[in-house]
């Protein structure tokens, strides 16, 4: 199983990105797929997480700013950053079936 995300860089508060994570060998509509991120002097932390059923969940901090969506047919989970804040500043990692993690994609809102 291999994840790789993509979409993260440097934006200037107050913007948006897109990340993507595309999945291979693994079907990420037979799983909950997962949006974690690690920001500098925290521990990592659940951003947003989506369930076989497409229910949702979001931490506290995202506040209506983040959305998780998943296309099944390109196997590739996305979030969504809106209205990005400095403390948003971080690797953000996805995660499947609660079990398998991707390598990350940096973050940095100025």
């Amino acid at each position: 199983v291999q994840l790789v995300e993509s979409g993260g860089g440097s934006v200037q508060a107050g913007g948006s990105l897109k990340l993507s994570c595309a999945a291979s060998a693994l079907n990420i509509k037979d799983c909950a797929m997962a949006w974690y991120r690690h920001t500098p002097g925290q521990e990592r932390e659940l951003v947003s997480l989506i369930s076989r059923y497409d229910g949702t969940t979001y931490g506290d901090f995202v506040k209506g700013r983040f959305t998780i969506s998943r296309d099944n047919a390109k196997n590739t989970l996305y979030l969504q950053m809106t209205d990005l804040k400095t403390d948003d500043t971080g690797v953000y990692m996805c995660k499947a079936c609660d079990i398998y993690w991707g390598q990350g994609t940096q973050v940095t809102v100025s």
